[in-house]
């Protein structure tokens, strides 16, 4: 399949893909990652192997893109959780604790 990574075309297929990240130890995902062979990977350590280029030349989307439309399972980045409020009354009553509960 033909795509277009930080302005530079590429011909990838699935397997030159799986075979490109064998024996590559996956680094830890902090953002957009792609699983490849039961292995999840971070979306710009991918980029980097399969394009030879510098991770800071290409996005994470345009990856994510290229990766996803060849078949791989894409993750993005979960969207964090709203901190939950407590109205006057629970806070109150989480500073205190429970009954029975040493201080």
């Amino acid at each position: 399949m033909r795509c277009v990574i930080a302005r530079f075309p590429f011909d990838l297929f699935k397997h030159e893909v799986e075979a490109s990240m064998k024996g590559i130890k996956p680094e830890p995902v902090t953002g957009e990652s792609v699983i490849i062979s039961r292995r999840v990977y971070p979306v710009k350590q991918v980029g980097e192997v399969i394009t030879r280029q510098d991770r800071r030349d290409f996005t994470a989307g345009e990856v994510t893109r290229a990766l996803g439309r060849l078949g791989f399972t894409c993750r993005s980045v979960p969207a964090p959780s709203a901190p939950v409020e407590l109205s006057p009354m629970e806070a109150a009553s989480a500073a205190l604790g429970t009954p029975g509960q040493d201080a």
